[in-house]
């Protein structure tokens, strides 16, 4: 096992390299097979969305593509594998509703239940990772200019209180975890008007700047607008699929699966009776 076999660089365009990480390998309990990171390099500096899950060193892949550009790193939202790396790097900015969550150690000993190779990896670091030096907080019109590119961000709650998506002004929208295919992690069903509230404010910036094309973090790192009218239109008829239920105990969620979507919806306080009850009788 080693870095180059665990990363795969794909050359999207000349100035966005895609970088996977295979999370079911790590970790299947999550139902995801990719983690997608995004690098995009101007003619003066890069950004990079996202640190991945922290196995293996990224930076000395970074500086291969960027020189000694400078470079800016943006985490979408807290989870372990979006921040994995982020103790690599200087500074790292992030929505300030999960700011205070990335500057400290993060604990990652609920992999010890898991005894594959890549797990074990983690056992020297005593399955911690380390912070960024200094961790920022984005600010409310923050704007990265590469050079030819330039990057802004919109807040987009839902899949986490902090989550962002970031776009820019050549059509292309990375979405975070708030919008992909495959396993989509959503809060309390009671709460999944923000969720709705982040993609009606998405579906209006790709329609005002001409969005064509949306890069997810997970799974398919390229698809379109329909990605978002899908989720908006099934998400908003959530109830009607109530009753298809099932109940996944790790991730304390309910789970329904809708065409392309499988939604695992977060038990929210006044379910736990039911959903105890659900796991006993199912």
């Amino acid at each position: 096992m080693n870095a180059d076999k665990w990363y795969d660089f794909i050359k999207r365009k000349e100035y966005l390299i895609v970088i996977r990480e295979k999370l079911s390998d790590l970790d299947p309990r999550y139902n995801t097979t990719y983690v997608n990171m995004f690098l995009l390099i101007g003619t003066d500096s890069a950004l990079l969305i996202d640190t991945g899950c922290g196995l293996f060193p990224l930076k000395p892949y970074i500086r291969e593509f960027i020189n000694d550009k400078k470079l800016f790193v943006v985490n979408t939202h807290s989870h372990f594998d979006h921040i994995g790396a982020n103790g690599e790097f200087n500074e790292v900015f992030i929505h300030e509703k999960e700011h205070k969550s990335i500057t400290v150690p993060l604990d990652l000993s609920f992999l010890k239940e898991l005894t594959n190779d890549y797990v074990k990896l983690f056992e020297d670091r005593n399955y911690v990772l380390q912070p960024a030096n200094k961790v920022t907080i984005l600010e409310e019109n923050q704007v990265f200019d590469l050079g030819n590119i330039v990057v802004k961000y919109i807040y987009s709650p839902g899949h986490s209180p902090g989550s962002i998506s970031l776009y820019t002004n050549k059509g292309e929208l990375f979405t975070g975890d708030l919008a992909h295919y495959g396993a989509l992690f959503l809060p309390p069903k009671d709460q999944c008007f923000t969720v709705l509230e982040s993609i009606t404010k998405l579906i209006a910036l790709c329609e005002m700047n001409n969005i064509e094309e949306i890069y997810p973090s997970h799974e398919d790192f390229l698809t379109n607008k329909a990605l978002l009218t899908d989720l908006f239109s099934i998400l908003k008829n959530i109830d009607n699929f109530w009753e298809s239920r099932k109940a996944d105990k790790f991730n304390k969620s309910w789970v329904i699966e809708i065409k392309k979507f499988k939604f695992f919806i977060k038990v929210g306080m006044k379910e736990r009776r039911e959903f105890r009850e659900f796991l006993k009788n199912n």
